[in-house]
């Protein structure tokens, strides 16, 4: 039987402490937005609540955002996702294309996918080498995988940390090979976070999951940047319509967060419902997103 090396056996040195740095910044500036009640912060309080001189706060924030921090903490507000569903929302056309839409992801980040067979599912990635990194983010360490058919999977350590976040991308496929090669993943990571032009070659992306998931996440892929939708909009999408819990779940367990963006799926309500990887992430994607768009 082929050896399996435990990836979870590895040093940090892949991880920088820049890596964490911004991410860290906007979580604490999310709990100091959520502990005042009192209206909006001024930028000499928000600085001084995180301990950093209001010059210096401004240019980090700007340069995470590219927008001042008075104007961020507009996204970072408990609110904004409710702003979001009434102002942003996507009705997603019912095809048997969702994922194709111009005006989807695939169009965003000029990506393309193809998925796995259910057989080939079936197996847990048996057959499978999985190569692995971790990498810097606007959302802190970044865990991207990838088979040679392009990138199965994207998780955020920051609030998990970095070991729960490998074991739970590996517990996904138990039965692959995994290889630490962040080099052979670095070109798709770069166009996957926005480091490259459009001329550049495409970040593919290799679906692993059941036929509904897949469903699930093609319907994610034709929602817009900046935009959001809900988990019952997504279940009428597939031709699901009472399916909403079981959607809520796929979209939970989309192994390829950020690109397939399902930060973007809320509660009815206009409640952010769960994340996988953490609400604050979540919030951080969500303020971003609005921010490079200008919404």
């Amino acid at each position: 039987m082929e050896h399996k090396p435990n990836p979870l056996a590895h040093d940090n040195h892949a991880v920088t402490p820049e890596s964490s740095y911004h991410y860290g910044l906007v979580k604490r500036a999310i709990e100091a937005i959520d502990q005042h009640q009192d209206g909006p912060l001024s930028l000499d309080q928000l600085a001084h609540s995180m301990q950093m001189s209001p010059a210096h706060f401004q240019r980090v924030f700007s340069k995470w955002a590219g927008v001042s921090p008075g104007r961020l903490q507009q996204y970072l507000r408990l609110g904004h996702a409710k702003a979001l569903l009434e102002d942003r929302f996507t009705v997603l056309e019912t095809s048997g294309s969702v994922g194709l839409s111009g005006s989807g992801r695939l169009h965003d980040l000029f990506i393309k996918w193809e998925a796995m067979s259910p057989g080939e599912f079936a197996r847990k990635g048996e057959g499978l080498t999985i190569h692995w990194g971790w990498f810097d983010s606007p959302f802190g360490p970044a865990l991207v995988m990838g088979t040679d058919k392009g990138i199965c999977g994207i998780g955020f350590g920051a609030e998990t940390g970095e070991e729960a976040a490998m074991a739970d991308l590996v517990s996904r496929w138990p039965n692959a090979t995994y290889q630490e090669n962040p080099d052979l993943l670095r070109p798709w990571v770069m166009a996957a976070f926005g480091a490259q032009d459009a001329s550049a070659e495409p970040a593919p992306l290799y679906l692993i999951g059941a036929p509904f998931q897949i469903k699930v996440w093609e319907a994610l892929l034709a929602v817009p940047t900046g935009h959001v939708t809900t988990y019952s909009e997504i279940a009428n999408t597939i031709g699901h319509k009472k399916a909403v819990r079981a959607v809520g779940t796929a979209v939970g367990r989309n192994p390829i967060s950020w690109l397939i963006p399902c930060h973007r799926a809320l509660r009815k309500s206009g409640g952010l419902g769960g994340y996988h990887w953490g609400l604050p992430v979540k919030r951080a994607m969500l303020a971003y997103e609005a921010a490079k768009t200008g919404l």
